[in-house]
């Protein structure tokens, strides 16, 4: 039974990820390999309801989400993170594609009629899904972690062999034709043209624009800046001839220094979840198992030797770097999967006649079925590292970065106007980390010359709390004067994050009722506590002994303000 109505067919998909992704979950299996289970349940292939024929059209349009992760890990990255990531990048990462590239390109040989295609199959199976690996570590908490850095090293330097990748596909074909073939001295000037003019939107244009609807408090414009920033860089960079990922990264490095780059995170941030969500369940509605099955024991030779290779070839790569076993493992085994963009680089050498559609099925196939078995390989590769041996010494980059650190461990305040700057200048007095929001851009500026972790935001966003990983927070800190937000915060934190203490300001008692009510561990009347000051010194003045004056303070606010409160 086909459903071919839109709103049947969401309805559908979304019934099946959320019983999938729950149970997955539960069973500490990860909420991507419950995406994946999902878009095989309802995919073209499957006994059951299917939601649509149309599997490459759902792909091309949720590959928008692998952009926006790209980057959300882009903007969290400063020029100077990347230059010390070089050794990995260019090294380890182009030695993995090539070696890698080279021995599947080998084993191929026997099944391909030339070996140059041969070779190319090889390097489009050297590259692993960005998508995948990526929203793993994240889901997991270990991006920053050094396994975590060591991976996206290797996967950006796979985003950058695109391009070549993609050049070589149409030499190859018997159709092409030479003299339509594009100089390669007009392609590499063309990217880097495209690479200046996104570096330079990036620093200048994008920051400038977000000043200026940052001070209308224009919400609306502000997040279609950000997607406009994101969408103009893909196309830039696809219009060159590379990948759109990679642009979009370049893009996030461009705004890392950028003082609304917290907000940015935080717009971009379900925009992602949703397409990465999409993303996923499409790649499992494109494995054809019906087709699979006439030839089951050489797809299952095919994807077994794959993965091999590639996890020896890049366990001995990072051990010859200098890694650890531990390291070694996690690495190889998280990156042993085919990659997203080889469903672009097998569909243009189907295109192209460079390889037949048996060949083409088979190769999706492997992709699909191997980001399947991702998560069992991490978990296997847990298991292992449980039981060797740790070193200490490691090498490898170090990232600490206090003007980029995430709030882990610190005070979160939101609103940095005289109260948040009182307090600010309190905190850093005594030598406790903090973190502020506020979305005025004149108090933002103000608290970056003076040298403190001030930056754009709105406090009462949950995706900002959340990228601010408010949940390591010690304490949340709110001094603004707008009720509603202030409210809002209280409650998004309490909800989501209930062992964090928050401290708020309020104008007075009925507002101190309504933050307690939303679940503020302490709120304490602005108007009050000033009235109770300008007391305290008119008795002291009038010569009350000071033990009597400071016991009628502690009575009044441990009676919560009730003997001056309002009848």
């Amino acid at each position: 039974m086909y459903l071919d109505s839109f709103i049947t067919s969401a309805l559908l998909i979304l019934i099946a990820t959320s019983i999938a992704v729950t149970i997955f979950k539960y069973l500490h299996l990860g909420s991507v390999l419950g995406l994946l289970v999902a878009g095989i349940i309802v995919g073209p292939y499957s006994p059951g309801p299917i939601a649509t024929e149309h599997v490459e059209d759902v792909r091309h349009v949720t590959e928008l989400g692998v952009v926006l992760l790209l980057f959300l890990i882009g903007i969290e990255m400063k020029p100077s993170r990347l230059w010390a990531m070089r050794r990995n990048v260019f090294g380890l990462g182009s030695l993995q594609i090539l070696l890698s590239g080279l021995a599947i390109g080998i084993y191929f040989m026997a099944y391909q009629q030339r070996w140059e295609v041969a070779l190319l199959i090889g390097l489009t199976f050297a590259l692993s899904s960005t998508a995948f690996v990526l929203q793993l570590l994240q889901e997991r908490g270990e991006i920053a972690s050094k396994h975590g850095t060591t991976a996206f090293s290797v996967l950006l330097m796979q985003d950058m062999a695109i391009v070549p990748l993609l050049a070589i596909v149409p030499l190859m074909s018997v159709a092409s034709t030479m003299p339509d073939t594009v100089p390669r001295w007009e392609q590499v000037i063309t990217i880097i043209g495209a690479l200046a003019l996104l570096i330079t939107v990036g620093r200048y244009v994008i920051p400038f624009a977000l000043h200026l609807l940052a001070r209308q408090r224009n919400k609306e414009g502000f997040l279609l800046v950000v997607i406009l920033a994101v969408i103009f860089a893909a196309w830039a960079m696809h219009l060159a001839g590379a990948s759109m990922a990679l642009g979009t990264f370049i893009m996030g490095v461009s705004l890392s220094g950028c003082r609304y780059r917290h907000q940015i995170q935080a717009s971009i941030e379900p925009f992602k979840g949703i397409l990465m969500g999409l993303f996923f369940v499409a790649v499992g509605m494109s494995i054809d198992f019906r087709s699979l099955a006439v030839e089951i024991t050489l797809f299952a030779q095919h994807t077994a030797v794959i993965i091999f290779l590639k996890v020896i070839i890049l366990f001995a790569l990072i051990r010859a770097f200098g890694y650890s076993r531990n390291i070694a493992t996690k690495v190889s085994l998280l990156l042993a999967q085919g990659g997203e963009f080889g469903f672009v680089l097998f569909g243009s050498a189907l295109a192209l006649q460079v390889i037949d559609n048996s060949t083409f099925i088979h190769a999706i196939g492997i992709i699909s079925v191997s980001m399947l078995l991702t998560p069992v390989m991490v978990h296997l590769a847990n298991w292992l590292t449980r039981n060797m041996p740790q070193h200490d010494e490691e090498p490898g980059e170090h990232f600490e970065d206090s003007s980029h650190s995430t709030p882990s461990g610190k005070v979160i305040i939101g609103g940095y106007g005289r109260v948040g700057h009182a307090i600010a200048v309190l905190l850093h007095s005594s030598g406790v980390p903090f973190v502020a929001f506020d979305t005025d851009p004149k108090l933002v500026k103000r608290g970056q010359d003076d040298g403190f972790p001030v930056y754009y935001g709105d406090i009462g966003d949950l995706n900002l709390l959340t990228t601010a990983h408010a949940e390591h927070a010690l304490l949340v800190i709110l001094t603004i004067d707008h009720e509603l937000t202030a409210e809002r915060a209280v409650s998004h934190i309490r909800n989501s994050f209930p062992t964090i203490p928050v401290i708020a300001r309020a104008r007075d008692l009925a507002a101190v009722s309504r933050l307690m009510e939303a679940g503020a561990t302490h709120a304490y009347p602005e108007t009050v506590e000033s009235s109770l000051r300008l007391g305290a010194l008119a008795l002291q003045i009038l010569n009350i002994p000071q033990d009597n004056v400071d016991l009628l303070m502690q009575g009044v606010r441990s009676d919560n303000y009730k003997l001056v409160e309002k009848d």
